[in-house]
């Protein structure tokens, strides 16, 4: 099999998988459900964890706040980095029978920077918080599914963003 024709099967499969994906959130609970997990990714969920970390921890909660705002904000500049020299439109603009469900903050879609986020945040934290694993890596999770569910991400994109992510954070705590 010539490799061009592994990439073409590749991508069908992806397409297919985005297709299936998005059919879930045909079903207004799981869109609904969906709609608020990707919207808590925005960023209001991890503000909210940093700012209480001062209250928990004392001054090893404003280092590891710190921490994450400064791995957040590397991981901010290299999505936008990425999102500008890949240009792949999302899929709800390129596949038929892919709905949007919840606008995108933005025009492209590779990589996820919800997932790459999500995956950042939830590594610092719970390199220095364990017991928070059983909370963050289910959300992450989910965080990671809503952006194929709602229309907005290939597989892919969330596999690369959540790569990118987990790669920040294993940075992040062995440089801090």
């Amino acid at each position: 099999m010539m490799l061009s024709e592994l990439f073409d099967r590749a991508e069908h499969v992806e397409r297919q998988m985005c297709v299936l994906a998005n059919a879930v959130g045909r079903r207004r609970a799981m869109r609904g459900m969906f709609k608020l997990v990707s919207r808590l990714g925005d960023g209001i969920i991890w503000y909210l964890l940093i700012a209480t970390l001062p209250w928990a921890m004392g001054t090893d909660g404003v280092a590891l706040g710190l921490q994450m705002l400064l791995t957040g904000g590397i991981g901010q500049m290299l999505y936008k980095y990425l999102k500008q020299r890949f240009v792949r439109e999302r899929p709800f603009v390129r596949l038929i029978g892919v709905e949007c469900f919840t606008p995108p903050l933005d025009r492209y879609s590779f990589p996820s920077g919800h997932t790459l986020h999500a995956v950042c945040f939830t590594t610092v934290a719970v390199a220095h918080l364990p017991a928070l694993a059983i909370l963050l890596v289910p959300f992450t999770a989910l965080i990671a599914a809503s952006r194929v569910v709602l229309g907005l991400h290939y597989p892919s994109d969330v596999l690369v963003g959540a790569a990118l992510g987990a790669a920040l954070g294993v940075v992040s705590n062995a440089i801090a």
